[in-house]
C-alpha cells in the first residue's frame, strides 16, 4: 500500500479515535455518512463533464476517503479492512477480464461487454438455484438506483431477452400514448394525484426507454438540459441586473422575451 493511502487511513482512524478525535466524524455510522458518499461521486461525475481536471482530482480525493470512512467503521466492528476492500476488487476485475488475465478471446469493447454479461447472469442463475428460488432477468437490479438510472437498467435487462420494441417509432408512439393519457387524466374531473403521478412514471418511463434506443443516456442528458437551464434563467438575471432590478420586478412576458435574447445569443456564439 502506498505511503499515501497509509496516510489517509491514519488520518480517519485519528478522526474517529474515541479520544481527541473530531465529534462529528465519531459520531457518524454507515446510513448517516451514505449521503455524503452519494453526493461526492456526482461531484466527480460534474468534474468530469466539466473537463475540470484541477477540480477531479480533489473529488476524487473526497470519493476516496468516503471509500475509506466506510472502511475505517467497518474494521472498527470487525465486518471488514480497506485492504479486504481492495483485494476483492482487485480478484473480482481479474476474474471479470479473463481476456486480460485468461485465455479468453475479445477484440472489441462490445465483445468484452457482451461477454461480461453473459458471465453475470450465469452468475446470478447460479446463485438463485443455489437459494431454491425461481430466477429473474431482473434480478440484481438495486432497488437503492436513482430511479432514472434503475428505469434504465430494468429496460437493458429486459431487452435482453427480448422484451424490447423493434423500431424506435413505437416507442415515440408510445410516448405520444402515455402523454395523451396522463393529459385525459389531469382533465378528469375526478382527477386523483396517485393517478397522475401514476401515469407521469409511465411517461418518463417511456423517455427513458426512447433515449436508450437512440443512444443516448438519460440521466447526462438530463444534467445538460439542468445546467443549460441555470445558465439561461442566471442569464435572465443579469440582464435585469444590468437595469438595476431584481427579477421578481419582472412579469412573465418580459422573463420570456430575456430567455429567448439569451437563448438566440447562445445559438448565435455556438
Amino acid at each position: 500500500m502506498s505511503k499515501s493511502v497509509c496516510k489517509l487511513i491514519e488520518v480517519m482512524k485519528k478522526l474517529r479515535n474515541p479520544v481527541g478525535g473530531c465529534p462529528w466524524d465519531i459520531e457518524q455510522n454507515f446510513k448517516t455518512v451514505a449521503p455524503h458518499t452519494l453526493e461526492e461521486a456526482y461531484e466527480v461525475v460534474e468534474a468530469i463533464e466539466n473537463d475540470d481536471y484541477e477540480h477531479l482530482r480533489e473529488e476524487l480525493g473526497d470519493l476516496l476517503f468516503q471509500v475509506i470512512f466506510h472502511a475505517i467503521m467497518a474494521e472498527e466492528k470487525g465486518f471488514f479492512t480497506f485492504d479486504n476492500v481492495a483485494e476483492e476488487i482487485a480478484d473480482k476485475m481479474i476474474e471479470r477480464h479473463p481476456h486480460v488475465f485468461g485465455d479468453r478471446e475479445a477484440k472489441t469493447a462490445g465483445d468484452v461487454l457482451r461477454n461480461w454479461d453473459a458471465d453475470k447472469r450465469a452468475k446470478r442463475e447460479k446463485q438463485a438455484a443455489d437459494e431454491g428460488k425461481p430466477h429473474s432477468a431482473l434480478d440484481g437490479v438495486n432497488t437503492a438506483l436513482p430511479a432514472m438510472s434503475r428505469a434504465l437498467k430494468l429496460q437493458q435487462r429486459a431487452a435482453g431477452v427480448g422484451f424490447d420494441w423493434s423500431d424506435i417509432n413505437d416507442v415515440i408512439a408510445k410516448i405520444h400514448e402515455e402523454t395523451a393519457e396522463l393529459e385525459a387524466e389531469i382533465k378528469s374531473e375526478n382527477a386523483k394525484p396517485d393517478r397522475i403521478e401514476d401515469e407521469l412514471g409511465d411517461l418518463m418511463f417511456a423517455v427513458i426507454n426512447m433515449a436508450r434506443h437512440a443512444g443516448i443516456n438519460p440521466e447526462k442528458a438530463l444534467r445538460s438540459t439542468n445546467r443549460k437551464f441555470e445558465r439561461r434563467f442566471r442569464g435572465i438575471e443579469d440582464s435585469l441586473s444590468t437595469q438595476g432590478r431584481n427579477i421578481k420586478e419582472a412579469g412573465l412576458d418580459e422573463m420570456e422575451r430575456l430567455w429567448n435574447e439569451v437563448k438566440k445569443h447562445e445559438k448565435g456564439s455556438l
